[in-house]
């Protein structure tokens, strides 16, 4: 089946509950109401043919609303069809149904999206933290976050038990040395000028020796 049969036989089974698709490289993405986003999968899955879920990823849209989106990659084995959902999440309301009873692939990512952008994935059979602590008070990809970090509490069983701080943005590790300015002229560094960085920007591919 082709994609665009599936997105019409998609559309006429869910109506409104699914936007107008969107074509960028030769993939197709569809906007999916967070509440039909189950059924949605459980159909694409039994009747097109969708049997794998390739990745599942939390996105954090800061500034517009809805703040969040969850996008769900799928791909047919049997045809090499690909599909991208997005499901778009209010941060009033920061949740939308599992897929893991659909695909287990699904387990480790909602966790991550969970543990990373605090996004809660009903009836998820182990959702708990995966990357950060239990009880760590932060999302660190959100936008929001900022690029030193938080400071945070680490739990009495660990290690080094005792407070996280922040990174040292002179020389730390999210900001490159001035000797290597050249090798990613995108990435911050700690002696640039005002004038340095506008340049940086007009000019991303200039060489310089180091």
């Amino acid at each position: 089946m082709s994609i665009e049969n599936t997105i019409q036989k998609l559309k006429a089974r869910f109506a409104d509950a699914v936007g107008d698709p969107v074509a960028f490289r030769g993939d197709t993405s569809v906007v999916v109401a967070r509440d039909h986003l189950h059924a949605v999968c459980a159909w694409l899955k039994a009747e097109c043919g969708f049997d794998m879920l390739t990745d599942l990823c939390g996105v954090d849209n800061y500034g517009i609303d809805p703040r969040f989106a969850v996008d769900y990659l799928l791909y047919a084995m049997s045809d090499g069809d690909r599909l991208r959902l997005r499901v778009e999440i209010s941060e009033d309301d920061l949740q939308v149904d599992s897929v893991v009873d659909l695909w287990q692939t699904a387990n480790w990512h909602e966790r991550e999206a969970f543990d990373m952008l605090g996004i809660r994935f009903r009836n998820h059979p182990n959702l708990k933290r995966i990357l950060m602590w239990d009880g760590y008070p932060h999302y660190p990809l959100r936008k929001d976050f900022p690029l030193a970090g938080l400071p945070a509490e680490l739990p009495s069983t660990a290690v080094d038990a005792g407070a996280v701080e922040t990174a040292n943005m002179l020389g730390g590790p999210f900001v490159a040395p001035a000797g290597t300015r050249s090798a990613v002229r995108r990435e911050p560094r700690q002696v640039d000028t005002s004038a340095e960085n506008i340049e940086r920007l007009q000019r991303p591919h200039k060489e310089e020796p180091v």
